[in-house]
């Protein structure tokens, strides 16, 4: 089967409920997008606002700590923060714990800690929250009176929880509930409805997350999905592993700029009777949009626009999306929506983008 581009960037934005802003709750748009991406907040929240049917500028925190739908934590690409839906935590934590990075010396002299001091820091931590939440000046002083070991109390106070990703991606730590505008942090089991007794095989999980980023980021290829959910590091046995399992049900497609990509057979009718995007739309920084293709896709992210795109220390801009492609950047300065075009957009759809963003932009600072 033969597709355009300009045919695959319309359906994404379809199934990531751009166009026609349907996600019937932030848990909703979580789980079709494979998790919103939240080193922001406020990108956070306005992402799912977004793609929502009824925006309400409380609902994220209403799931992260009323309702515990979502759970927030560090997940994909060496650990970035990102919501996820709880029932979906153990699928994220069995497949990239399949990548234990913390176990290579050059990752332990890089953070100034030995293997044994690693190793004292995976016990400790879950055992220090027990049922608890902790901030984290808490949870370092439990876990240096636990293990004797005061060096720790510097390396787990400097940079940004590197030793404590980990085991985040192990399923043995979370953010919980915030105390006086402080971050806490406790254990999926103690915070989690129904948290298992075991993460699932990792084989089984990795299938799904596989399944999942296909029926919104697709068609794909394994590569990208690699470095989407890795940072291009996987295992290559496990990535071929988790796509030799799901092959019954994907088909190759091929794009108009030669690329074979693999897309799930249920969705290759939608995506053939899919016509190219006429839209515009305004999408906040660190959308999944982007977060979910390469950097150097050039259908999506022309290569002049990268720099704007894709900035210094991993900063994603707010982007200007125009016929599935992104034709500028914009940014919310003194309470209005200020553009930087690099491409021709046509007025009248670009004045409703931009008129929708700043009631979302208005609603979320209410």
């Amino acid at each position: 089967m033969n597709v355009t581009w300009s045919q695959i960037l319309s359906w994404r934005l379809s199934r990531q409920f751009v166009s026609a802003a349907g996600g019937a709750d932030a848990v909703a748009v979580a789980r079709r997008l494979c998790g919103v991406q939240a080193q922001v907040a406020s990108s956070a929240r306005l992402a799912v606002a977004v793609r929502s049917a009824r925006p309400d500028a409380e609902e994220v925190d209403r799931a992260l700590q009323a309702e515990r739908t979502l759970v927030k934590t560090w997940l994909m690409r060496g650990g970035t923060l990102h919501l996820v839906p709880s029932d979906q935590l153990a699928d994220y934590c069995a497949a990239l714990s399949t990548l234990r990075f913390w176990e290579k010396g050059s990752w332990q002299r890089g953070h100034g800690v030995t293997a044994a001091e690693i190793a004292a820091i995976m016990e400790a931590v879950p055992a220090a929250l027990g049922e608890r939440a902790l901030t984290r000046e808490e949870l370092v002083e439990a876990v240096v009176a636990r293990t004797g070991d005061a060096h720790l109390r510097e390396a787990l106070t400097s940079g940004w929880g590197a030793l404590l990703k980990p085991l985040s991606r192990l399923g043995e730590l979370c953010y919980g509930p915030p105390r006086e505008g402080k971050v806490t942090f406790t254990t999926p089991r103690s915070w989690v409805p129904g948290w298992p007794a075991a993460l699932p095989p990792a084989e089984e999980a990795g299938v799904r997350l596989v399944r999942a980023f296909l029926g919104a980021h697709g068609p794909a290829t394994p590569e990208m999905f690699d470095a989407w959910l890795f940072g291009g590091v996987a295992r290559k046995a496990v990535l071929k592993g988790w796509f030799r399992e799901l092959a019954p049900e994907l088909t190759e497609v091929r794009a108009d700029d030669g690329a074979t990509l693999l897309a799930l057979t249920e969705h290759l009718d939608e995506l053939a009777q899919t016509a190219p995007s006429a839209e515009v739309h305004l999408l906040p920084g660190f959308d999944q949009y982007i977060l979910g293709a390469p950097r150097d896709l050039a259908p999506l992210l022309p290569p002049e626009l990268k720099p704007k795109v894709s900035r210094q220390a991993g900063w994603i801009s707010p982007v200007v999306v125009h016929e599935g492609r992104i034709a500028g950047v914009w940014e919310a300065k003194d309470g209005d929506v200020v553009l930087d075009l690099a491409a021709p957009v046509p007025r009248a759809p670009l004045d409703r983008a931009v008129a929708r963003m700043r009631e979302l932009l208005d609603a979320m600072r209410a």
